[in-house]
């Protein structure tokens, strides 16, 4: 598994450099700051320049009533009034030769209190009626204070600001704006970088990494390649299960290449916009023929490669296909990419379309499996460098007890042993942390608060012993580690076990792991009588298991050599199964069939070992937790040797040659 030499948070591989010169400011960035300066500007001069307004005193101001050339006053509740003089009396107030029709005046001034000026306007009206005149018309306001006026004058262009900065700066996560949203969301390597990952910080996987380095070496030095007629290869693909490295190769590709590499998820062509997605296969593209030669990584790309037509009800003229077409015209069309090379990951090959696997597009497809035990093991010198350990901790034990781990995962469980150790004030992390740890993450953490009565706790420990017994006497059956009755997550028991790690796997393998499989449900109907629910998870195993043997490794006696196994995941979304009732109708009887003669089996090993089974419970009844070398005091010691144990021999015998062959080779040089 590919792994970073230290556990310390990393600077971004990817982006631009921090120090590089700040864009110059575009076009909308004025019209925004125009805008902010015509609403200043509008809230102290009013663009209305025809309106005219007098400020009098309160003398003057009612001799102008008194006159007769006022027609209309608005009364504020500030004791503030506005009075509206009459057309013929404008230039005579204003002292103006306008247009009397086109302009607006108004006198302004300050009563005593508004009653009082109501009892003056009550008796000047009282009076205009009496000598026949129009009374004034007299209105009563609330005063307009500063944050009426800003409300009205300066929300607006709040608004209409944000409006714009929204379109210019983009909807959600489109980058670069709206008028920018086709173009590619790339992150561009900065091959200055400190903190950079190289082959260096890559443990395991020898022969994914020596793939890798060869598109490195094509890039460095083409000529090597073409003088002799050969073509660069156009892409590569990184497959193989979550965690185990892919983009992290793709990440030292980046940190050896002296080339631009141009770093993007399979996500980000997919938008809500329609022809986006192929907008930005283009741009993405056009960018790097100009940086040529370059190195184009898409990460998971299953998200924009899944094969077309394959379960879609929406039609062929989707979105994501036409990103899926401009991705195939791109990588080999009527163009040329010289000097392009592409990588891309994901760990659902199956699903890609085949016009993108094909010779010419993705000329080669690396796997990155799961690390086997002495890539473990270089892994977990990887990740224990930084921390403090004890003289308990011995890497070929821990590589033992992680099979199936993969380089994240173990990156977890020393992180998780660290945690451990400082949870409980140790000075330095021991071989029981990584226990601790490593059964926290299989088994989830121990709930001491759940509570079992004696009968749960007994029916739990007879099960438990079940499997225990079985995986102990069986050849193949995978060799215990330990077993405990404490619940754990959803389970309130469990037992540990380490596969073996084989290449091949025989019938008799599979035959004796079902056997182990049903040893808890074989030992509580022939020890307590009963059924439970516990035995679910088991039978599901045992199932798929005994299912798989008879319909796709040919295993059964009425099915030989015969597999309804798919793939290329054609019958993913078939309504039909490629195979008739009658078929089915033998597969789940021989898949019966097999489940139940290892159910036989099983009770068969328990009726012989009966009394060392009840003491296995026993000791679990009374202690909780059982090792192997306590089900080893009471069975006796297994007579196979484990495959990982012949691993880690052949591989100490192999480096003790290299060792004494260097050692000759110095002689002989002396």
């Amino acid at each position: 598994m590919a792994q970073q030499s230290n556990m310390q948070p990393n600077k971004p591989v990817f982006g631009t450099d921090p120090n590089s010169e700040k864009p110059k400011r575009g076009f909308w960035s004025w019209l925004i700051y125009l805008l902010i300066g015509v609403m200043i500007v509008s809230m102290f001069y009013p663009f209305d320049t025809k309106k005219v307004e007098k400020d009098l005193s309160y003398t003057q101001f009612t001799s102008y009533i008194e006159q007769n050339m006022v027609e209309r006053l608005t009364v504020y509740d500030d004791n503030r009034v506005q009075a509206g003089i009459k057309q013929e009396y404008y230039t005579v107030v204003f002292g103006t030769q306008d247009n009397a029709e086109k302009v607006k005046g108004m006198l302004t001034t300050q009563v005593p209190s508004v009653e009082e000026f109501a009892k003056y306007t009550d008796d000047v009206n009282t009076r205009r009626k009496a000598n026949g005149l129009k009374p004034i018309d007299i209105k009563y306001e609330k005063s307009r204070d500063m944050w009426y006026l800003l409300l009205v004058n300066v929300i607006p262009w709040i608004l209409i600001i944000f409006f714009f900065v929204f379109m210019t700066r983009g909807i959600g996560s489109m980058g670069g704006g709206i008028f920018g949203v086709g173009k590619a969301k790339a992150r561009l390597f900065d091959k200055n970088e400190k903190d950079k990952v190289t082959f260096k910080d890559v443990a395991g996987l020898a022969g994914a990494k020596q793939e890798v380095e060869e598109i490195v070496a094509f890039l460095k030095n083409p000529q090597k390649y073409t003088d002799l007629g050969g073509k660069i290869p156009k892409g590569a693909l990184l497959v193989g299960p979550p965690g185990t490295g892919k983009t992290l190769l793709a990440k030292a590709v980046a940190g050896e290449a002296d080339v631009p590499f141009f770093s993007m998820s399979g996500s980000d062509f997919v938008e809500m916009f329609v022809g986006v997605g192929a907008s930005r296969v283009r741009d993405l593209f056009r960018q790097a023929k100009e940086k040529a030669p370059a190195i184009i990584f898409i990460d998971e790309i299953d998200a924009v490669g899944r094969a077309r037509g394959k379960g879609a009800l929406t039609g062929g003229n989707d979105e994501r296909e036409s990103t899926l077409n401009q991705l195939l015209t791109e990588m080999d069309g009527f163009g040329t990419n010289s000097g392009v090379i592409i990588l891309a990951a994901t760990n659902r090959a199956e699903i890609l379309d085949p016009a993108l696997l094909r010779a010419g597009r993705f000329d080669r497809q690396i796997h990155v499996e799961l690390p086997d035990l002495q890539e473990r093991k270089e892994i977990f010198g990887v990740h224990l460098r930084p921390l403090k350990l004890d003289d308990t901790v011995d890497v070929n034990f821990l590589s033992k007890q992680t099979p199936g781990f993969s380089g994240a995962d173990i990156a977890n469980v020393c992180n998780e042993a660290a945690l451990i150790a400082a949870r409980h004030d140790r000075k330095k992390v021991g071989k029981q942390d990584f226990m601790d740890a490593v059964d926290r993450i299989v088994g989830g953490l121990e709930r001491k608060n759940k509570i079992l009565t004696d009968e749960e706790k007994r029916s739990i420990a007879y099960h438990e012993a079940g499997h225990a017994t079985i995986s102990w006497l069986l050849q193949w059956a995978n060799p215990l580690v330990k077993v405990t009755i404490v619940p754990r997550g959803m389970a309130l028991g469990a037992a540990w076990y380490l596969p073996e790690e084989r290449q091949l796997t025989n019938k008799e393998h599979i035959l004796d792991e079902l056997c182990s499989l049903l040893g808890g449900r074989a030992a509580e109907q022939l020890f307590l009588h009963q059924t439970s629910t516990g035995a679910l998870n088991d039978l599901e195993r045992a199932t798929k298991q005994a299912y798989a043997m008879v319909a796709y490794y040919g295993m059964s006696d009425k099915l030989k050599d015969i597999s309804f196994y798919d793939s290329t995941g054609r019958y993913e979304y078939a309504v039909t199964k490629p195979y008739s009732e009658q078929t089915a109708e033998i597969i789940d009887s021989e898949t019966a069939a097999i489940i139940s003669e290892q159910m036989q089996r099983a009770k068969k090993i328990l009726e012989e070992h009966a009394e060392q089974h009840h003491r296995i419970a026993q000791m679990l009844i009374d202690r909780e937790v059982i090792t192997s070398e306590d089900v080893e005091s009471v069975l006796g010691p297994r007579p196979w040797k484990s495959r990982g144990d012949e691993l880690i021999d052949a591989n100490e015998e192999l480096q003790s040659q290299e060792t004494a062959a260097a050692s000759e080779q110095e002689s002989n040089n002396e």
